[in-house]
């Protein structure tokens, strides 16, 4: 029987690590190729990570919260007989056969681990008497930078039973004292403390020098239900906060009449769907206008690191998704200005479909240049919407409605029925100014007015 290495596949080139969430088998399940082993969640997007081979469970390399990077093996799988499988698979030989560089690869672990421990030793960093344990690698960072045990001790651990984890630390040690990384002190303690918050992420460090100034307690009676955020929930809420917290929202709205869209759609969707086999909607329609209008105002297609401005050279346009759990997430449209309606059309479909399923890849919700959003699903007529940073604009489009409304014609003016919606755009008035965020939604209207009945698709 050989054994097959399980590694972390790598999931696009901006992920160089994940969270192991959980383990979908157990040591000695027997497992088929293709079958889910465990569940990794990155910043954007949780997934599951499948067999490569038919075989027995035999051992578990990490555990659930432990941060896996691409390429580290993650499970080992006994397989039977031969297997073809790429040269760097990850088959081991049978333990009576010595593996070229292995010898090397575990003096080298043994190594580091002793450095670890030689540097937590150092007098600078002194470990006392504590429940918590600590990571050898946790240790070396805390003393790397200064961070004495009192105050590892005030980190809060995102690990199990509240294990301080490597990022954790890295947390600490890039936000400061930051009141979303550290633990509640007691009242009775007089020294300085940090006000604390229940989410283990959220935006910028408060540090108050003072006596503790304890925050309001929420009351909760008997009948109220407590109920947790789920992780997705959470980096929506932080997402959300450091987005208000980092950009000037200013709005612009504007009424557009979409009749002639809606009755081309109504004319050609049974075609569409009958050629193509996709449903034809309004969203590829108004991301084709989006496209256009980002073309046409490359400034609005950018993003703000710090005190320079990056102007995109593709255009990507992300579409807000609601979830069945009620969260939220958003693919993006990758040179979404190259695409006809047709590819529009699938593009938009199948990241749809795959969002509510749970199986986008992390690739595919990165990289956005410009977000827009449909809060018309639910009725809504024009809203408010956050910006997806570091972007600086979104677009939300509103319900359509038959509103009744002035028709100018060379007879003169007359009262008609025509099908209306508001589209509400927000954008970064740091480098945005009004004039070209309402140029910019007024493109995208008159482009949706200017809709050719007789179009073909």
């Amino acid at each position: 029987m050989s054994k097959f290495e399980l590694k972390l596949p790598r999931m696009g080139e901006s992920v160089a690590e994940a969270t192991l969430t959980s383990w979908l088998k157990e040591v000695g399940d027997t497992i088929e190729m293709d079958e889910a082993i465990f569940e990794i969640a990155t910043d954007k997007v949780d997934s599951e990570v499948p067999s490569e081979v038919d075989g027995v469970l035999i051992e578990k390399c990490f555990n659930v919260d432990d941060v896996v990077k691409v390429g580290q093996t993650v499970a080992i799988i006994e397989i039977d007989g031969d297997v073809d499988v790429a040269k760097d698979a990850g088959i081991i030989a049978k333990k009576d056969v010595e593996v070229p560089g292995q010898v090397e690869m575990v003096s080298a672990a043994e190594q580091a681990v002793l450095n670890a421990k030689s540097d937590t030793s150092s007098p600078n960093f002194v470990i006392g008497d504590s429940d918590r344990f600590y990571s050898p690698l946790v240790k070396n960072i805390a003393k790397q930078e200064g961070i004495s045990f009192e105050v590892l001790e005030t980190i809060l651990g995102t690990g199990k039973d509240g294990r301080v984890t490597k990022d954790d630390i890295l947390n600490y040690v890039k936000n400061g004292a930051s009141s979303d990384y550290v633990k509640v002190k007691t009242a009775e303690q007089s020294k300085p403390a940090l006000i604390t918050s229940d989410i283990t992420s959220g935006p910028a460090p408060v540090k108050i020098n003072g006596p503790l100034v304890d925050k309001p307690k929420l009351q909760v009676s008997g009948g109220d239900e407590v109920i947790s955020m789920t992780r997705m929930g959470k980096l929506i809420a932080k997402h959300m906060t450091d987005s208000v917290s980092t950009s000037a929202h200013v709005q612009s709205f504007i009424e557009v009449d979409v009749t002639n869209i809606v009755n081309w759609r109504n004319r050609m969707k049974d075609a569409f769907l009958k050629r193509e086999g996709e449903k034809l909607t309004f969203t590829p329609i108004f991301m084709e206008a989006v496209a256009k209008a980002l073309k046409k105002f490359p400034m609005m297609n950018i993003s703000v690191d710090g005190d320079t401005v990056i102007k995109k050279k593709n255009i990507n346009i992300g579409m807000a998704a609601a979830l069945p759990d009620g969260n939220l997430i958003v693919p993006v449209i990758k040179n979404a200005d190259q695409l006809n309606l047709v590819g529009m059309a699938k593009v938009i479909n199948d990241l749809a479909n795959r969002s509510r399923n749970n199986t986008l890849k992390p690739d595919e919700v990165q990289g956005g240049t410009y977000t827009v959003t449909n809060v018309g699903t639910f009725g809504s007529v024009f809203g408010t919407p956050i910006i997806n940073q570091p972007q600086v604009g979104i677009l939300a489009l509103g319900a359509i409605r038959k509103m009744p409304s002035v028709i100018e014609t060379p007879e003169g003016d007359f009262i008609g029925i025509r099908s209306k919606m508001y589209l509400s755009h927000s954008y970064d008035h740091r480098v945005v100014n009004g004039a070209l965020g309402s140029m910019f939604a007024k493109a995208i209207a008159d482009y949706l007015e200017a809709w050719d009945p007789n179009r073909e698709f």
